[in-house]
């Protein structure tokens, strides 16, 4: 990936679970509703479900209880030790969005929370391209990010993040990866998918790719 995030989730992996429930006030707006986002994506996934950045196991426990087929891949080790000790029958590999292990069944769904972000918008141009190949037909990419809706919108939340003091945030929105909503669409349709998209809340969009144009 562009950049390598994995020393910064072992550091973050033991207090994760407590962050995502608004205890750190800087990111309270980008986490809130994080139950209902993870329902929505749930709802959105079919079949054999391919998870990208397990994390803690949140998103992969709602998916198991559902009664999805699921397969998980996670970078950090400190997350996989988290993410087993929640859900120790998952199926868990270490990889990313781009580096992976062969799989040997099929895929009909992809699906991400907060974690597409950390690929450079060229990555994620190639990653839509992978994916087209490894889905199923009609197979489908379910992700909720922090996405944009231009780079103006981007640029006024750095700003109202800067003038209450939350720097961290601040630091975060500009260093990270996050992409708007024309661009992902584009690489999305380029790769053939067709896309929706739908806010969350004020920072996360679910963004659902289906393969095949319509």
């Amino acid at each position: 990936m562009g950049t390598d995030f994995t020393e910064l989730f072992n550091q973050w992996a033991p207090s994760y679970d407590q962050t995502v429930a608004g205890s750190d006030t800087q990111y309270e707006e980008v986490f809130q509703g994080y139950a209902a986002i993870l329902d929505a994506v749930v709802g959105e996934a079919k079949g054999h479900i391919l998870e990208f950045g397990v994390g803690t196991g949140n998103l992969s426990k709602k998916l198991l209880e559902k009664g999805c087929k699921l397969t998980g891949i996670e970078p950090s080790s400190k997350m996989r030790e988290e993410a087993t000790n929640k859900l120790p029958t998952l199926s868990l590999l270490e990889g990313d969005f781009l580096n992976f292990p062969p799989l040997a069944h099929q895929i009909d769904s992809i699906v991400s929370t907060y974690a597409f972000h950390h690929l450079t918008d060229t990555e994620k141009a190639i990653a839509f391209k992978r994916y087209a190949a490894l889905l199923s037909e009609k197979g489908r990419i379910v992700f909720a990010d922090t996405i944009f809706e231009s780079e103006e919108a981007k640029q006024k939340k750095i700003d109202t993040a800067e003038e209450k003091g939350y720097d961290r945030l601040a630091a975060d929105l500009r260093s990270e990866f996050y992409t708007t909503l024309p661009t992902i669409r584009a690489m999305a349709e380029e790769a053939g998918f067709s896309v929706t998209v739908k806010p969350l809340n004020a920072y996360v969009w679910l963004f659902v790719a289906v393969k095949g144009l319509e």
